[in-house]
């Protein structure tokens, strides 16, 4: 029996329903074809599966249960499941780009984020760390997501709402700046927080401020220079733990009969992860062992200097504004098309005009 929030959005929306079941229209699906190309599609009543391997019509998957080989009249067989959430995150629309799944699993895993937690997000881009931290905080729970910039906001609300299919009612997303949301929380009202950003150093008092004794604190840093910066302005803020910082690295193996091996293409290097808790108020972080060294201040003053740690200084991935307005303007299409907006952020007049230009 499913029970209602006060958002009137039911469990069975946001739980089984959406993954459960029989394949409905509307229902997003990934089709595996022969070579094992992988499509992801929206069933229509009525509509076509085509790709050069072969096709078959959406009326074949309808009303059956998840989990179907179709096999064409040409003998080609397509394996059709529901999308896992690493599925979607891999193929959803981006801004920004994504903490790959590999990343965001071990953040909630090493972060502890636990059903019913208060989180506060930084960074949020195209939403895909998002929504595992709303799959672990449960709807009892509350997440917090703030970004900056706000076509990147609005590209993850959309990926959010098709992916729950609703509004999900844990969480709040904010335009601004984590420093002014942390500060606004009460002492030690948050559970944990996760910063995604360039500068994360510049937050840890305010990160102090709102953290719960004994809370978490989970960054991801793209360059070492980055964490060894970090790491030097934990120890000397004084309010958390010695931090722990590591990668992860995917790699796949090949399956088949005797040959067994490692698949000779990998998910290596995407960023370093880090943790340190939060001491109570007022008292000494425990002495460490061994005589640190010295921190390196940068070449030239860079360390300390504010252009130093832009997207282009450390090497980060940025989208160019065309392939921004491009991808909100694609991404509120579905959202229409799906009926699953709460947003009135769509791009404006203007904007569509200037994608009509660059198209």
């Amino acid at each position: 029996m499913s029970s209602e929030n006060s958002s009137g959005v039911s469990q069975v929306q946001l739980g089984q329903d959406a993954h459960r079941g029989v394949l409905r229209e509307g229902d997003r699906v990934q089709i595996r074809d022969p070579k094992g190309r992988l499509h992801t599609i929206v069933l229509v009543r009525g509509g076509r599966f085509q790709s050069n391997r072969g096709s078959f019509s959406h009326d074949e998957l309808l009303g059956k249960p998840d989990g179907q080989v179709i096999v064409t009249p040409e003998g080609k067989h397509f394996q059709v499941l529901r999308p896992l959430l690493s599925d979607y995150v891999m193929s959803m629309p981006r801004g920004a780009a994504v903490v790959y799944p590999k990343d965001a699993g071990t953040i909630v895993q090493m972060g502890d984020i636990f059903p019913g937690a208060c989180v506060v997000e930084a960074g949020v881009g195209s939403g895909a760390l998002t929504m595992s931290l709303l799959s672990a905080v449960g709807e009892s729970g509350h997440l917090i997501s703030v970004e900056r910039r706000e076509e990147f906001a609005d590209i993850a609300r959309g990926n959010v709402n098709l992916w729950f299919g609703h509004p999900h009612p844990a969480w709040d997303l904010r335009v601004g700046d984590v420093a002014d949301v942390l500060a606004a929380c009460s002492a030690g009202s948050i559970d944990r927080v996760v910063l995604d950003m360039l500068a994360p150093w510049e937050n840890l008092n305010a990160v102090a401020h709102a953290l719960a004794p004994g809370g978490v604190l989970v960054c991801y840093i793209a360059t070492v220079t980055q964490m060894s910066r970090l790491v030097e302005d934990l120890r000397v803020n004084g309010s958390f733990t010695d931090p722990v910082a590591w990668e992860t690295l995917q790699r796949e193996w090949h399956l088949d009969g005797l040959a067994v091996r490692p698949e000779h293409r990998m998910v290596a290097h995407t960023g370093f992860l880090l943790t340190a808790r939060r001491l109570a108020p007022g008292v000494i972080p425990q002495e460490r062992a061994l005589r640190p060294a010295k921190a390196s201040e940068g070449l030239d003053g860079m360390w300390n200097h504010e252009d130093g740690w832009s997207e282009e200084a450390v090497g980060g991935r940025v989208a160019s504004a065309k392939k921004i307005r491009k991808v909100r303007r694609d991404l509120h299409k579905k959202v229409e098309t799906w009926g699953v907006s709460d947003s009135d952020d769509a791009p404006t007049k203007d904007e569509e005009n200037e994608g009509s230009h660059e198209q």
